[in-house]
């Protein structure tokens, strides 16, 4: 390791500032608190907040042709400050905005974060998937990627 360098991967700190920055700007919009019968749990908002902060992690890595960070995202203190049901898919769905805490795997500073989230209602009504806007293939309806939050 060279002289003044605190870490064996000197390329890893900017890509953690990078990482940071855009985390930040993706998930610059807030959420409220979800409490009513039928909203999400604190459990499944931490669920898909560290979910979206590891996809968006690992595209970032990908698209530096670097290897994707090792260990999950922490996610804590969700404070939701405002929610929209709306369609996602064909099927029932929440918008919902607010603020967060969360910190990378392996580094000491938390980061209070706003966030814009997702989420698409289960075909049972008993769970919830993260939902991404991913443009439009018509050009007038919004097309999604799902994906299923994981099982803890």
């Amino acid at each position: 390791m060279l002289p003044g360098l605190t870490t064996p991967f000197p390329l890893l700190q900017p890509l953690r500032r990078v990482v940071a920055l855009v985390l930040c700007l993706l998930l610059s919009l807030g959420l409220s608190a979800c409490g009513g019968v039928g909203q999400p749990s604190q459990k499944v908002l931490l669920s898909a907040l560290a979910l979206q902060i590891d996809l968006t992690q690992r595209s970032i890595a990908e698209a530096l042709s670097l290897s994707s960070p090792d260990g999950k995202p922490q996610v804590s203190r969700v404070r939701v400050e405002s929610q929209e049901a709306m369609p996602i898919g064909g099927s029932k769905g929440l918008h919902l905005t607010g603020r967060f805490d969360w910190r990378l795997s392996g580094d000491p500073i938390r980061v209070d974060s706003a966030f814009d989230l997702y989420l698409q209602r289960g075909e049972r009504g008993q769970s919830w998937r993260l939902a991404r806007p991913s443009g439009s293939s018509d050009g007038s309806t919004q097309d999604w990627i799902i994906d299923p939050l994981p099982v803890a």
